[in-house]
This record gives structure tokens, sequence and C-alpha cells, in this order.
């Protein structure tokens, strides 16, 4: 390199709500490890679902997104529906649980929880 370094943009963002819930999550089951898996499974009422889990590994084809003290995990096959987005989370009337704004939608569920691209 010359000595300028190149920007490469963060494929996902995680808001400030999210981050806090994650860091205590990690903080309740005592596991620093601890990660939020970001993933999209076919079927919905839109075409394909988000789904998120907490994990402590990381596969091999994996690509983790650090956020300071958290990080995000996505699967290569999730990864290409899921650039661009950030993570949130929210709690509401309707309970509390992570959510994805997905600027690659073209249509989405009363619920967010489904989408098609």
């Amino acid at each position: 390199m010359s000595g300028a370094e190149s920007f490469i943009p963060t494929p996902l963002m995680l808001s400030d709500n999210a981050r806090r819930r994650l860091q205590a999550l990690k903080a309740d089951e005592g596991n620093d490890r601890l990660s939020l898996r970001v993933y999209v499974t076919g079927g919905g009422c839109s075409g394909f679902q988000y789904g998120f889990d907490v994990a402590d590994a990381i596969n091999e084809d994996d690509t983790e997104i650090p956020f300071g003290d958290v990080s995000l995990v996505i699967d290569p096959l999730s990864y290409q529906y899921l650039v661009g987005s950030t993570i949130d989370y929210e709690e509401g009337l309707a309970g509390a649980r992570f959510l994805v704004q997905n600027p690659n939608a073209t249509s989405t569920c009363g619920c967010g929880a489904s989408f098609m691209v």
C-alpha cells in the first residue's frame, strides 16, 4: 500500500439498544464469547424471514463483525441478504425482540420478521 488506508464499509450496523442488550446477555450468562448470530431462512409471509440466536462458537465459514465488546455472526448464505442492514433491539407492548432494518428488502410483513428482495 502507498500509506493511504483503504476504507472498507461495515457490512452491518448494530444499534446502541442492540449493543446494550448483547452486553446484558453476556453478563447474565457469564460468557464473554457470546455473539448474536443473525440469519435468514426461507418462509415467512413475505418469502424470507430473519432469525436470531446467541452463539458462543463461530463456524469456519461465518463472518464475525465486531462492535467493541460485542459482535455479530453471519453465515455465508445469509450475509448477502443482510449487507447494509442495521440490527436493532426494541421493547414494547408486543414484547422484546431483536429486529433487522434492511434497506435491501422490497417489502416486509407487518411484524417485520419476514421480507422479500
